[in-house]
């Protein structure tokens, strides 16, 4: 069996009838303004005195806060060095049972690990749960293809200046290794969700089939 994209098992986590969809119809190209928001990860240095630089950044907080997180990282992290001068940038990995691109190698205290930058708001803590699979996907690529542990990874949010180390641990594994399974088993598309918020903003909605319903009508 083919290995799968780190991409294709975040989306298992999130939605296995939109992996379905997306493995029919293929994948849509990344648009220009998540690209601009992942390249603010390689220019952290910069945006903290480049003053014209941050005014133009797709940021989402505003410029002081941005830069007092800018900074609280950098005295915070112990690989803030390395992560804003990685070792290698969109570099290719392919594991035993997945294969991407990690944004970032970092050569930190520990060893090198990967980075990815996501374009959307980060959870009040820790990443979110389909973030979570890439990222150990990501990981455990990288442990293959260097034969040795790879204990954690870094998930950057650029457009809020968050950055926030992942541990791969046995809990964050159980959920890489069931989106794994659950990627393994789609033949046909699976059985369909109902008043799911992850069903807005899917470029799928109108052709899925899924049935949402307004707040209001919840109400009545």
């Amino acid at each position: 069996m083919s290995t799968h994209t780190f991409r294709d098992l975040e989306t298992a986590a999130y939605c296995p009838r939109k992996l379905y969809y997306r493995r029919r119809d293929g994948a849509s190209e990344i648009p220009d303004e998540i690209g601009a928001v992942r390249r603010l990860a390689t220019e952290y240095e910069r945006l903290l005195t480049d003053d014209a630089a941050l005014l133009a950044a797709p940021i989402e907080v505003g410029p002081d806060e941005y830069r007092g997180r800018l900074r609280a990282l950098r005295d915070r992290l112990t690989d803030w060095d390395a992560l804003v001068a990685p070792a290698d940038t969109n570099a290719y990995l392919e594991g035993r049972d997945a294969r991407g691109i990690a944004h970032k190698l970092v050569a930190g205290a520990d060893g090198t690990v990967p980075a990815l930058s996501f374009a959307g708001r980060p959870p009040e803590n820790g990443v979110w749960e389909p973030q979570t699979v890439r990222l150990v996907a990501a990981a455990k690529a990288l442990s293959w293809e260097r034969e040795r542990e790879v204990s954690h990874a870094y998930a950057e949010y650029p457009a809020y200046g968050v950055v926030r180390r992942i541990d791969v641990n046995a809990r964050r594994t159980g959920v890489y290794r069931r989106a794994v399974r659950t990627a393994d088993s789609i033949d046909g598309p699976p059985g369909r969700v109902r008043n799911d918020a992850k069903c807005e903003p899917c470029e799928f909605r109108e052709n899925c089939g899924v049935r949402t319903r307004s707040l209001r009508s919840m109400l009545r």
